[in-house]
């Protein structure tokens, strides 16, 4: 915890808004995406299924392949207490929805199913895509799949299984949208954004979620952002987000939502 304070105090000393942004491409993605104030109906969507999740009584048996739970001791878990406490949260799943809106995906690879509040958000922003959604832990991927088959997510497809055993099997030949929100584990990252960077093209969006997870991750992060392959990228603090533009110069933004 300790270090996740110091980090964003020191993100806070660095971040900007728009009007720090002299990238167009940038600059336009932060004010018609990032600070877009439409209160759009899938909105309510998102809420009510979130409070579904958070009214649940049931419980589920966790299999964690990952850094493991900051809050949890036991592997037995309720589903409101997961909603609640690992769940991509309200904010960032509208955000979310907003990226998947904007950019408009047509393929769309998620790393961590969990509750598929995230895949809801990416679904509803851009409903012609195809989402394959990754999740380790088995009666996760059961849950979650009962879950896109009630609220009618039909081009979801859940895969359960450990990431880089998947990955391996996958014969989408790119995808244009790339949702990094399982493992939180500084190699593991690395590995795995190593596996995909074939996949990704001069459009592609790689989104990396808790990059101060610790300070493992953010080292991740790091060598991510110097990668040769990558062109932009934005912090969030939440989010790393990354771009393989090969038209625009390399350039880090550090940027307030």
């Amino acid at each position: 915890m300790f270090y996740q304070v110091k980090a964003y105090l020191k993100f806070l000393l660095k971040a900007t808004n728009q009007h720090g942004v002299h990238s167009p491409f940038v600059f336009n993605l932060v004010t018609k995406c990032f600070y877009n104030k439409t209160h759009y109906t899938a909105y309510s969507q998102i809420k009510t299924y979130r409070n579904l999740l958070l009214n649940s009584t049931e419980r589920i048996s966790i299999t964690d392949f990952g850094a493991g739970s900051k809050r949890f001791k036991s592997n037995q878990r309720r589903i409101a207490d997961l909603a609640k406490h690992v769940g991509i949260s309200k904010k960032n799943a509208a955000l979310l929805f907003r990226l998947s809106n904007y950019f408009s995906p047509l393929q769309v690879l998620e790393l961590g199913t969990s509750l598929a509040l995230g895949t809801q958000a990416i679904s509803l922003g851009a409903p012609n895509a195809e989402i394959t959604s990754i999740e380790g832990c088995p009666n996760i991927s059961k849950f979650a799949t009962r879950q896109c088959s009630k609220l009618k997510l039909d081009r979801v497809s859940i895969i359960n299984g450990e990431f880089s055993k998947v990955l391996s099997t996958l014969n989408t030949p790119k995808f244009d949208m790339v949702f990094f929100d399982g493992n939180h584990q500084k190699e593991a990252t690395l590995n795995y954004f190593e596996s995909l960077l074939p996949k990704a093209h001069n459009d592609s969006i790689f989104i990396f979620d808790d990059i101060y997870w610790s300070a493992g991750m953010t080292e991740a992060w790091h060598t991510i952002k110097a990668h040769p392959k990558v062109s932009v990228t934005i912090d969030t603090y939440q989010w790393g987000m990354v771009f393989f533009r090969k038209e625009q110069a390399k350039e880090h933004f550090t940027i307030r939502i």
